[in-house]
């Protein structure tokens, strides 16, 4: 004859602990999705802003060595290096304007 399974068939061991468990697997569903997308966005904010205040930072002193390493090569005042400068930064300005108010090209 064959093997057949006479005990008797649970549907649950323990109730309570199922419940407690689907409690706790929704629970941590919903802090995956909510609390840790918004550490993540957090997170990069904050790093974001380091990055930007560090690169404004880098820029300022960047431009002080230009105009001191410029101030001893160019044999004539100070003058002269703020005006190349100002030239640069006004034509590169100028180009990133330009770049701003450009309409993307539309295919008919």
């Amino acid at each position: 004859m064959a093997d057949v399974n006479t005990t008797p068939a649970r549907g649950s061991d323990d109730w309570a602990v199922q419940t407690a468990d689907t409690i706790e697997r929704l629970i941590e569903t919903v802090r995956s999705n909510t609390s840790d997308r918004l550490v993540s966005v957090a997170r990069l904010v904050v790093f974001g802003l380091v990055a930007a205040i560090l690169g404004t930072v880098a820029l300022v002193l960047f431009c002080i060595f230009l105009v001191r390493i410029m101030d001893s090569y160019i044999p004539s005042g100070v003058w002269v290096v703020y005006l190349v400068l100002g030239g640069l930064f006004t034509l590169a300005g100028l180009l990133l304007w330009q770049q701003a108010w450009k309409r993307p090209a539309r295919d008919h």
